[in-house]
């Protein structure tokens, strides 16, 4: 029998995103997120607001919601949580790279939600536990297309913003992360070697809140782009 692959299974297919306006894609490697990196939301999560040393939590990339799909509301929870964030699209990688030199490596932006199981990712702070139950569940990364930096540039300023069956939840501005982008990139590229196709998932504003089977999820970052997504 010819042997027509060198792989025991089928290899899975690669995550991706669109890219806006083109028929490219984005693919995928990592998904790195950014805790606590508004004020605001440190403050209604119960933590000291002050600027702390960065830490960063990573779903997978086939955790992913493309193209304004729905969300499928997970099992083992009755509480999930909505949060909007800016997406980072890294271009090109690297060890320990510089603050000044950091937005080199990024090709463009995207809107995204990390959505949280909250109940359970509070049992596993309480018990000192890892939290990938809670944030790196199946379909708990929705993604809008990527805009290329090159069109763009990069926003340090604009509007943020979240409704829920029109009504607005979450609502800031980029330029209270506490963490500025070239910062992120320093900092998260002195612990992991960061390679094309990694995501960056920013921090999010205060405001975030459950959602419920048949929630509309409208989400908006002003100059990258928007994207919905339906709770089932």
């Amino acid at each position: 029998m010819p042997v027509t692959s060198q792989y025991t299974i089928s290899a899975p297919p690669v995550p991706y995103l669109l890219v806006k306006n083109s028929d490219l894609r984005f693919p995928v490697h990592r998904i790195y997120c950014v805790g606590r990196n508004y004020s605001d939301h440190a403050i209604e999560m119960g933590h000291d607001p002050n600027r702390e040393t960065p830490f960063f939590f990573q779903k997978n990339a086939d955790n992913l919601v493309t193209n304004n799909g729905d969300f499928p509301y997970p099992p083992r929870s009755k509480k999930v949580h909505h949060e909007i964030e800016l997406v980072v699209a890294i271009g090109s990688g690297g060890t320990d790279i510089a603050r000044v030199d950091a937005l080199n490596h990024i090709w463009g932006y995207a809107v995204g939600l990390d959505m949280t199981r909250r109940d359970l990712q509070s049992e596993m702070k309480q018990a000192g536990k890892p939290w990938e139950i809670g944030k790196a569940f199946e379909h708990s990364a929705p993604c809008s297309e990527v805009i290329p930096a090159s069109e763009i540039g990069h926003p340090n300023k604009g509007l943020i913003q979240l409704k829920v069956n029109g009504e607005v939840r979450q609502l800031g501005d980029l330029n209270q992360l506490i963490w500025k982008i070239p910062e992120i990139i320093m900092v998260l590229s002195g612990l992991f070697e960061l390679k094309p196709g990694d995501l960056i998932m920013t921090g999010t504003p205060a405001g975030v809140g459950a959602v419920n089977r048949g929630d509309l999820l409208e989400c908006f970052i002003e100059g990258v782009g928007e994207m919905t997504t339906r709770v089932i």
